[in-house]
């Protein structure tokens, strides 16, 4: 199997890239070991945006009243928030293949690993095979941070996958990290009805923007109930219990100043 392009990765980098080379008259080929559309179609940016969504018009039921209308009866079904959520992923995805069809790219299923200048060995359900390109991009995005001192056990301790497709909605969450991901899961859940606590490292939350966001966004999240502790880590967490026990240290202070 010879191409002009080959990409590793068929995130929003690596399915753009391999439209314009078949545009271009290039034979392209396009390897990914999940879905098509990547992380970001599929577990990060479009499904995150559809809860979003959800919370948001939930909340505006709940506050329909500051705009002139009643409503009586109004609840939020959770499993069915994550049904749409997953169902617009989906969708997306689908889309991705049309494109992929439409353009004559050939998408090879299984991971991909570069062995040499121009190959690339795929491997998938124990069978291995070589794609050869004249050109190679690999376009394989980043994964999570795990943190040494909060293992991942899928069940109480979970990571962002995980996060969008709980069965039920938990009566509290910590999440650690007030970045773009964890600052959507906070406003998602809190709107959903759970008690969020929000522990940031940095002095401010989503700490790469603007101080002045930052600000805005943490009265924000206090008005909305959310609780929020910044200059501050999780340095151990029990889970022998019915739930999780997050011991939460601030810098500033010689003490722990809570157990969550």
């Amino acid at each position: 199997m010879s191409y002009d392009v080959v990409i590793v990765g068929s995130g929003p980098g690596g399915y753009v890239a391999a439209i314009r080379a078949s545009q271009l008259g290039l034979k392209t080929a396009i390897i990914e070991r999940e879905s098509l559309g990547g992380i970001c179609l599929n577990w990060g940016c479009i499904p995150t945006k559809a809860l979003l969504k959800s919370a948001q018009v939930f909340e505006y039921l709940n506050h329909a009243s500051d705009y002139g209308i009643t409503v009586k009866g109004g609840s939020a079904d959770f499993s069915a928030i994550i049904k749409r959520s997953r169902d617009v992923a989906d969708g997306m995805s689908k889309g991705i293949q049309f494109l992929m069809k439409k353009n004559k790219i050939d998408v090879i299923t299984g991971s991909g690993v570069l062995k040499s200048a121009g190959k690339v060995e795929v491997s998938d359900n124990g069978k291995t095979q070589i794609v050869e390109g004249k050109n190679i991009i690999l376009s394989t995005g980043a994964r999570s941070r795990t943190l040494p001192n909060l293992p991942q056990d899928g069940k109480k301790i979970i990571g962002y996958r995980d996060a969008m497709v709980l069965p039920k909605l938990p009566k509290k969450m910590v999440i650690v990290g007030s970045g773009a991901i964890g600052s959507e899961f906070a406003y998602f859940y809190q709107t959903m009805g759970c008690e969020v606590t929000l522990v940031e490292f940095m002095p401010n939350i989503v700490p790469v923007e603007d101080e002045d966001v930052s600000k805005q966004l943490a009265r924000s999240f206090k008005k909305s109930g959310i609780k929020i502790m910044t200059s501050a880590e999780v340095t151990s967490v029990d889970t022998s219990g019915y739930g999780v026990k997050a011991t939460v240290k601030r810098r500033k202070e010689k003490k722990f100043l809570k157990q969550i």
